[in-house]
Protein backbone atom coordinates (compact mmCIF):
# COMPACT_ATOMS: atom_id res chain seq x y z
CA UNK A 1 0.00 0.00 0.00
CA UNK A 2 1.14 3.68 -0.92
CA UNK A 3 0.92 6.09 1.24
CA UNK A 4 0.88 9.74 0.32
CA UNK A 5 1.33 12.97 1.74
CA UNK A 6 -1.36 14.34 0.27
CA UNK A 7 -4.65 14.59 1.90
CA UNK A 8 -7.39 11.63 1.31
CA UNK A 9 -8.42 11.81 -2.32
CA UNK A 10 -5.75 13.60 -3.92
CA UNK A 11 -2.70 12.04 -5.63
CA UNK A 12 0.92 12.84 -5.58
CA UNK A 13 1.31 11.46 -9.19
CA UNK A 14 1.72 14.48 -11.67
CA UNK A 15 -0.43 13.59 -14.32
CA UNK A 16 -3.16 12.90 -12.29
CA UNK A 17 -2.68 16.60 -11.01
CA UNK A 18 -2.71 18.35 -13.90
CA UNK A 19 -6.23 16.36 -14.95
CA UNK A 20 -7.91 17.01 -11.82
CA UNK A 21 -6.73 20.98 -13.04
CA UNK A 22 -7.88 20.94 -16.21
CA UNK A 23 -11.15 19.72 -15.16
CA UNK A 24 -11.82 22.77 -12.76
CA UNK A 25 -13.51 24.69 -15.24
CA UNK A 26 -16.10 21.69 -15.96
CA UNK A 27 -16.59 21.67 -11.99
CA UNK A 28 -17.45 25.18 -11.92
CA UNK A 29 -19.89 24.64 -14.46
CA UNK A 30 -21.61 21.75 -12.83
CA UNK A 31 -21.70 23.79 -9.45
CA UNK A 32 -23.14 26.45 -11.18
CA UNK A 33 -25.44 24.71 -13.00
CA UNK A 34 -26.80 23.04 -10.12
CA UNK A 35 -27.10 26.12 -7.69
CA UNK A 36 -29.44 27.54 -10.51
CA UNK A 37 -31.46 24.40 -11.05
CA UNK A 38 -34.97 24.89 -9.49
CA UNK A 39 -35.29 21.15 -8.56
CA UNK A 40 -32.16 21.55 -5.86
CA UNK A 41 -33.37 22.34 -2.71
CA UNK A 42 -33.01 25.61 -0.22
CA UNK A 43 -30.35 23.18 1.80
CA UNK A 44 -27.90 22.33 -0.31
CA UNK A 45 -27.23 25.54 -1.81
CA UNK A 46 -27.39 27.13 1.82
CA UNK A 47 -24.55 24.86 2.48
CA UNK A 48 -22.61 26.22 -0.46
CA UNK A 49 -23.13 29.76 -0.16
CA UNK A 50 -21.61 29.33 3.73
CA UNK A 51 -18.78 27.57 2.88
CA UNK A 52 -17.88 30.23 -0.10
CA UNK A 53 -18.58 33.43 2.49
CA UNK A 54 -16.45 31.25 5.12
CA UNK A 55 -13.60 31.45 2.48
CA UNK A 56 -14.02 34.66 1.22
CA UNK A 57 -15.09 36.62 4.45
CA UNK A 58 -12.12 37.78 6.56
CA UNK A 59 -12.71 37.03 10.07
CA UNK A 60 -11.99 33.35 10.88
CA UNK A 61 -11.86 31.09 13.80
CA UNK A 62 -8.23 31.02 12.65
CA UNK A 63 -6.93 33.98 11.91
CA UNK A 64 -4.81 34.24 8.47
CA UNK A 65 -2.22 36.72 10.18
CA UNK A 66 0.20 35.93 11.35
CA UNK A 67 -0.37 32.39 10.88
CA UNK A 68 -0.44 32.48 6.96
CA UNK A 69 -0.76 28.75 6.18
CA UNK A 70 -2.55 27.66 8.99
CA UNK A 71 -4.97 30.36 8.61
CA UNK A 72 -5.64 29.50 5.25
CA UNK A 73 -5.84 25.68 5.85
CA UNK A 74 -8.82 26.16 7.81
CA UNK A 75 -10.66 28.06 4.76
CA UNK A 76 -9.66 25.25 2.63
CA UNK A 77 -11.19 22.45 4.70
CA UNK A 78 -14.18 23.80 4.94
CA UNK A 79 -14.79 25.19 1.40
CA UNK A 80 -13.74 21.77 0.48
CA UNK A 81 -16.46 20.05 2.84
CA UNK A 82 -18.94 22.60 1.65
CA UNK A 83 -18.55 21.79 -2.15
CA UNK A 84 -18.49 18.39 -1.53
CA UNK A 85 -21.29 18.28 0.67
CA UNK A 86 -23.34 20.15 -1.94
CA UNK A 87 -22.92 17.28 -4.50
CA UNK A 88 -23.71 14.90 -1.98
CA UNK A 89 -26.90 16.42 -1.26
CA UNK A 90 -28.33 17.31 -4.85
CA UNK A 91 -30.19 14.58 -6.17
CA UNK A 92 -27.76 12.20 -7.88
CA UNK A 93 -30.14 12.17 -10.99
CA UNK A 94 -29.83 16.10 -11.64
CA UNK A 95 -26.11 15.69 -10.87
CA UNK A 96 -26.09 13.37 -13.30
CA UNK A 97 -28.11 15.10 -15.89
CA UNK A 98 -25.67 18.22 -15.49
CA UNK A 99 -22.57 16.34 -16.01
CA UNK A 100 -24.11 14.46 -18.65
CA UNK A 101 -24.89 17.72 -20.25
CA UNK A 102 -21.12 19.39 -19.50
CA UNK A 103 -19.47 16.13 -21.30
CA UNK A 104 -21.73 16.61 -24.43
CA UNK A 105 -20.64 20.43 -24.33
CA UNK A 106 -23.43 22.36 -22.96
Amino acid sequence: MQTSNFPPGWSNNPLAMARLLLHIPNFIKLYWRLFTDRRVSWLPKAILVAGILYFVVPMDMIPDFPLVPVGWLDDAAILTVALKAFIKLCPPRIVQEHVKLIDQGG
